[in-house]
Formats: C-alpha cells, structure tokens, sequence
C-alpha cells in the first residue's frame, strides 16, 4: 500500500487559480465518470404519505432532475432497516414506503422493480442500497410480526435502545447473504450498495452488547479484531454469493470518510475523527485488497478544509489507497454548497474545486452526491451549476476490468432514416454471442458533423446511452454522422462502432 500524501501547497495555489480562472466557463468533460446519487428512504416520509401513482410520478420526476444534472447512477436504499422497499417473500414491506411495517402499499407496485426500470430508461445504472445490521432507530420501536427478530431472538442485540443484528452470528451472515442474493437474482440491478453503518456508531459510556456470542465464537481473539473478523466474514460471502449468482453485478461500499487516524496508524490520514477500523470494525482497505467489492464511495461529508477531517486531505489519502478498485468520492451537497472555497479563489462555493480535485486524482473515478434530493431541489443552484458546467456532457460510468475485460462485438444491421420535420430515427440489433459477459448491456450513441471526423473519446458527442436498440432525436438542418457502440455488462466499450449517415 502506498504511504498516503496530503496535497503540497504548491499544488493548492496552482489549483485555486486554475479554478478561479474558469469560473464563468466549463471544466473538461472526461468521457468515463462515476455521477452518483443517493437517494434515501429513511427518514422520508412523503413516500407514505403519497399514493401508489404519486411515487411513481415523484419518482420519476427525481430521475428527471439527476439525469438532466449530468448523473448516470443512482443508488437507491431499498433496505433501510431488515425491510423491504420491494416485493419480498423474506423480509416485511417498510413502514417508510407505506406508514406501517408490513403493511403493502395498495394498489400493490414494486418500487425496486419501477426504479431499476425507469434508471434504465433514461440511461442510468441503478444500484440497491442495503443497510445490513439496523432493524430499529429508536427505543419504541419493535419489528413487526413476522419480523425474524421474533423467532430468533438470541441473534439480536440492543444497542442504546435500538436492536441490531449481532454480526457475529454465522446464521446472520447467512440471512443477510439471502436477502442480497434474492435481489440480485430477482433485479437487473447494477450494483448491491452498502453504506457506513456496520458495527454500531459508538455512543458514549456504553459498550456494545456482544459479551455472549463473544464468549460463544470468540476463541480467545482480540475483541476488536474479532469484530472486524466478523463484518469481513459478511463481505467476503456477499462477495462469493453475488459472483456466483451474476458476476457483473457490483458489490459497493460507502465507508465513514476516515480509515485511520494517523496517530492510531502511520498509514493513516492526517485527521483526528472516528474510524472505520477502530471504531466501526470495518477494515475498508482489506476489502479491496482481497478484492471483494468493486468500489468505495468514501464519505467525504466536510469542507476541503475542515480542521479535524478537511476532505482535500482525505480525497488524496483515499486516492493513494484504491488497491485496484474504483473510488469514488462521496460528497456533501450542502457542505460544497455552503461553504466558500479555499483563500483566493474567488469561488462562493466548493463545487468546482471538489469536482476538479476528482477529475485530478489518478485513482479516482467519479463523484457521488449525498443526499440526492438536494440535487433535485437544486439546492443553492447545484443542479443548475452540475447541467451548465460540470456534468453538462455524458458520461458512461467506467469499466470493471477485473469482471472482465473483453470488449463486446459491434451492433448488427444498424438502419436510419430521417423524417421531414428533422427527427432522426435509428435501429439495430445487437452482437450475437453465446457469452453472457460480452452481451450487449446498452449502446451509446454519438453524433458528428459530417466531414468533421470521429472522435469516440469526445464526450461532447454523445447523445445517448440508452438500453433500447433505437434512438430518435430531432436535430437542426445540416448533414451528420451517427455512430452506435456497444456496452456490455461489465461496461467495455466496443472499439469502433457502426456508423450511418443523415442529411436533413
């Protein structure tokens, strides 16, 4: 592992006047980029207070506002606590879609299912957003029956008043393994996401409840490293389950935004906050050098310079640890929003340095947005700024080449016509191929000046990734050339394309 860096002086005052300098103008528009947001649905509650129609609409509209910001993933929590926002045969529906645990929304729909399809239909991946261990969030609260908390009681713990599964329970591990495997069997989803809250957040003078099953499994190991041997023990069979079950679906995680304090470890950061390894028994870092998720969306939730925990530190630490798998950079919509950036650059806000700083940083991927619904209010003009300037181009979300990386063969039999009032229409056929991971996941579809060349590297190009095998758009009088690629389930491009051209 690399010794983590914070950014030299040098490079912040270069970037401050590189940023000021574009402050009216757009930044680079890197065609591979990681545009996550996530959407919650704890502590939601306008989707029991609406009607079945009225999600689907609101919904929808939420897709809307994201894909027209520039986003091109949305990480959806259907898991809030051991319930479920989809149709489930194991777990009971979530009181936060319908007001009352167990109780199923009426007319009966599948929020899961309607996300993962109307995500594809503008373009975007859809990632299941799960929260393993938390069953309750306060004190008066308790599972609804059927909840298998009342059958297996002895698997739980209280925990300043709230019940968690115990993660040492091997038939824990196997239940939660269940749920994941039931998702990903049952949905074309993209990815299976799991946030920060593994081992309980510590609350003051009180120790976690886990002196039984540490008498029962512990085996003389050290607490601590028993703990976090318990939470590895889940990822690394979440890992092996989602595999074994469709390999190109992704395992995420989105870790408290510090590994280690550099003064409980000399490869930690520079920081003096909680710790995922310390604190929350999650060694994060093990995790991809096992290889057993597939990317990391630390939660950088501070300004760039917060004194405990200043995320320009933290987004270099977490550069300089990617082990081979992605990273992507969890950001705070208020915190960029509220706070002006670093002295002399000019800016009112964080957005375009923290944007910068991602699009700088070799092991960095892409930017996820929390939370979502700020996005989509536009919250101190975000989104506007996001359309207009910083994800005003396409983006395909990058390729996974440790689940593979053989690009996909070309579409077949591509046809276009263009129609009087200008709407050009395109159809075609994807590869033919007797192997899973090279079959055709989407297309994306560019368009060129005729004459002007081809540049497939050019962002600007693109006009849509879409799941279809059509494509209409209006477009204004001239002649042009479109060209369609192929994108396969572990998002490999295939390298030419087939093109036709249109005059109108």
């Amino acid at each position: 592992m690399t010794k983590p860096t914070t950014a030299p002086i040098r490079y912040i005052l270069a970037a401050t006047l590189l940023l000021a300098s574009l402050h009216a103008v757009a930044l680079p528009q890197p065609k591979r980029e990681f545009r996550g947001a996530w959407l919650n649905t704890v502590y939601q509650e306008q989707y029991a207070r609406q009607s079945t129609l009225d999600n689907q609409v609101y919904l929808c509209l939420l897709l809307d506002k994201l894909r027209k910001a520039g986003c091109n993933a949305v990480i959806f929590q259907v898991r809030p606590q051991s319930d479920a926002f989809y149709a489930s045969e194991i777990e009971t529906w979530s009181k936060h879609l319908t007001g009352k645990a167990g109780k199923a929304p009426s007319p009966e729909w599948d929020p899961l299912q309607f996300m993962v399809e109307q995500a594809h239909a503008r373009g975007m991946e859809l990632h299941a957003w799960l929260n393993p261990y938390r069953v309750t969030l306060s004190a008066n609260e308790t599972p609804p029956r059927g909840h298998i908390y009342h059958k297996h009681p002895e698997r739980f713990v209280k925990y300043a008043g709230k019940i968690y599964f115990d993660p040492a329970y091997p038939e824990n591990r196997d239940y939660i393994t269940r749920i994941v495997k039931d998702i990903v069997k049952r949905y074309d989803i993209d990815a299976i996401h799991l946030d920060d809250y593994f081992y309980p957040y510590p609350v003051n003078g009180k120790q976690f409840p886990d002196n039984k099953s540490y008498r029962k499994f512990g085996k003389g190991m050290n607490r601590d490293n028993w703990r976090r041997q318990n939470v590895n023990k889940l990822i690394e069979q979440l890992h092996n389950a989602i595999t074994a079950t469709k390999p190109w679906v992704r395992l995420g995680i989105s870790p408290f935004g510090i590994w280690r304090n550099k003064k409980s470890d000399p490869d930690g950061s520079d920081t003096n906050g909680l710790q995922n390894y310390d604190d929350l028994y999650a060694d994060v870092t093990l995790w991809t050098r096992k290889g057993w998720i597939d990317y990391l969306i630390p939660q950088l939730y501070w300004e760039l310079e917060h004194k405990a925990a200043p995320a320009l530190t933290l987004a270099h630490w977490w550069n300089n640890h990617a082990n081979g798998r992605h990273m992507y950079l969890g950001q705070s919509v208020k915190k960029t929003m509220d706070f002006p950036d670093i002295d002399g650059s000019g800016n009112g806000n964080q957005l375009a340095h923290k944007i910068g700083l991602s699009r700088e940083l070799a092991n960095v991927q892409g930017n996820c947005w929390w939370p979502g619904y700020l996005i989509t209010d536009n919250y101190k003009g975000v989104a506007d700024m996001l359309e207009e300037r910083f994800q005003s181009s396409m983006a395909l979300v990058p390729s996974y080449p440790w689940i593979d990386d053989i690009p996909p063969g070309e579409v077949q039999r591509l046809k276009s016509h263009c129609d009087n009032d200008g709407t050009v229409n395109l159809q075609w056929e994807p590869p033919v191929t007797d192997d899973r991971m090279q079959r055709a996941r989407a297309y994306v579809v560019y368009r060129f000046k005729k004459g002007a060349g081809i540049d497939l590297d050019n962002s600007d190009a693109i006009r849509a990734v879409t799941y279809e095998t059509h494509f209409s758009e209006t477009v204004p009088k001239g002649k042009y050339t479109y060209v369609v690629t192929v994108l396969d389930y572990a998002n490999n491009e295939s390298p030419k394309g087939e093109k036709t051209d249109i005059k109108y």
